[in-house]
């Protein structure tokens, strides 16, 4: 079988920050005017107050702090409370395509590839700025690739598994070099007048280059030595916009992602110890020969409970990285922001885990070797 690497990453990085500060301040104003407005209301019992949130809260509850996106404005004007962007048109990039390919020029570079060496490019993320024409068909138009690509969702597991679809194009003789983008446009999700989720995610794009280990010249791939992929549906993860929404009576709260938190939590952490466990025991790899474990970053509590749960202990800071805490949950581009930045000073032979999970339930794990 045919041995195939990750020669390359790129990240795209957006600007802007909102803190933590900023968000509480902006949220708690919003609150105290609601809480005005529906006095009455709410001393009959007819509409519940709304609650205070807290960077106390926010950093307990996930470990984020900061989060990077691409239009800050809005998001913090309490009688907004989204981000404020003009509609582009059919002649300009959408910002999705113009975070791939900062993301992308940065992983071809570290791959030492050109355009004329990608056959394949396959956006993957959470949601896609619209159906169609494929926003990888239009990336690859701007960077000038021949052969095919396109567009993939899996939720927050769309980066594993694009990289897993790259290595199966690679093996089966449908591509060469496989460019594999996540631009993830996550902040107009945020339903930022709500306590339990308007901290959550921020705007990020990453970028990975694949190919077969014979035609690698990078001082710095990772062969890919095993995939294990699983799905099992649950409604506890949810975004229900799509096309359909203007035949139906308006809904103001369909726009935005919404989560059970504590159920995900419960239910679908023994699937990803599972999966990773099951494809550790068929590499017939230890978890003492784990150097790095590149996991999703939607949580602090969830990395912890799953890389103590592989690893039989508590993990070092180096052994799990996390980016939450500067990044927020970037959806399916979060465990390869870690891969990106946290890859340097290991050694070749040394084993790591990339491993991406969410709605679902989705659970994409890579079992990764330097090279």
């Amino acid at each position: 079988m045919k041995n195939v690497v990750i020669s390359g990453s790129g990240l795209f990085t957006p600007s802007e920050t909102v803190s933590n500060e900023e968000l509480v301040a902006s949220y708690n104003l919003y609150v105290d005017q609601f809480n005005a407005e529906h006095a009455q209301a709410i001393s009959r019992g007819e509409v519940a107050a709304l609650e205070h949130s807290s960077c106390e809260f926010i950093e307990k509850a996930s470990g984020i702090k900061s989060r990077h996106v691409l239009y800050k404005e809005g998001i913090l004007d309490p009688a907004i409370m989204r981000p404020v962007f003009a509609r582009r048109s059919e002649e300009q990039l959408p910002e999705m395509v113009e975070m791939a390919l900062s993301a992308a020029r940065e992983a071809m570079t570290q791959a030492n590839k050109t355009a004329a060496d990608i056959d394949l490019i396959i956006c993957a993320a959470s949601n896609m700025q619209r159906p169609y024409p494929a926003l990888s068909i239009e990336l690859q138009q701007q960077l000038g690739c021949r052969g095919y690509a396109f567009d993939m969702n899996v939720a927050c597991s769309s980066a594993t598994f694009a990289i897993s679809n790259a290595v199966n194009a690679i093996r089966g003789g449908t591509a060469k070099v496989v460019l594999v983008v996540n631009p993830e446009f996550a902040s107009p999700q945020v339903n930022y007048s709500s306590r339990d989720s308007h901290f959550i995610f921020g705007d990020v794009c990453t970028a990975t280059i694949i190919e077969a280990e014979q035609s690698c010249n990078s001082d710095n791939a990772w062969r890919i030595n095993g995939m294990r992929l699983k799905t099992e549906f649950s409604n506890n993860i949810r975004c229900d916009m799509g096309y359909t929404e203007h035949c139906l009576p308006a809904d103001p709260l369909v726009p935005f992602f919404k989560q059970q938190g504590r159920k995900v939590f419960k239910e679908l952490l023994p699937i990803v110890a599972d999966v990773i466990l099951d494809e550790m025991a068929a590499q017939q790899l230890a978890p003492e020969q784990l150097k790095r474990l590149w996991l999703h970053q939607a949580n602090i509590n969830m990395n912890i409970f799953a890389a103590k749960k592989i690893l039989g202990r508590d993990p070092l800071p180096e052994e799990a990285p996390l980016v939450l805490d500067t990044y927020a949950n970037t959806a399916s581009a979060g465990s390869v922001i870690a891969f990106h930045k946290y890859k340097q000073g290991l050694q070749a032979g040394d084993h790591a885990i990339l491993c991406s999970f969410g709605a679902g339930y989705s659970v994409g794990c890579l079992v990764l070797q330097k090279c």
